[in-house]
């Protein structure tokens, strides 16, 4: 239930060339505390309530607890977020034993796209592709419940 993960931004779309496979992800936020996330999130045809704890110093370790759940119950549940609901397809690209993870965001934070890569432990070596840009972990105006109050678009 530790989630060990770092967040790039990416700098071009050859990462689309490589995705093996793609999934449109819609979610919103119940909670957006720091110390306490929860989000409601439909990907693909499938959904899940997930709470997330405040991050370790470095923002590449917190608790993660995911329960999958009735994509009609999840439509219900995002209906009462807080404002923000956030769009964006995700990219899965093999990069040796990892999978990397990018995300398009749409709407508000359209122009906006991340790629993460989950860890089995804060030092662990990974494969850089050379579309990997320069590294966001820990900056909190990355988190998506961030974006979801605070959107790319009014970014100055």
């Amino acid at each position: 239930m530790i989630e060990i993960e770092r967040k790039f931004l990416v700098t071009s779309e050859i990462y689309k060339q490589e995705a093996k496979k793609s999934t449109l992800i819609v979610q919103g936020f119940l909670n957006t505390d720091p110390e306490r996330t929860v989000r409601v999130r439909i990907k693909g045809t499938l959904a899940f309530i997930t709470i997330k704890g405040i991050g370790n110093a470095s923002g590449t370790t917190r608790f993660e607890w995911e329960k999958e759940i009735p994509v009609n119950e999840a439509e219900e549940l995002i209906k009462i977020c807080e404002k923000g609901v956030i769009k964006k397809m995700r990219y899965e690209i093999p990069s040796g034993n990892h999978i990397i993870e990018v995300d398009e965001f749409f709407d508000e934070n359209n122009g906006l796209t991340i790629a993460e890569i989950e860890l089995n432990n804060e030092n662990e070596t990974f494969i850089k592709p050379k579309w990997l840009g320069k590294e966001v972990t820990g900056d909190t105006r990355y988190y998506n419940s961030q974006l979801s109050r605070n959107p790319f678009k009014i970014w100055n």
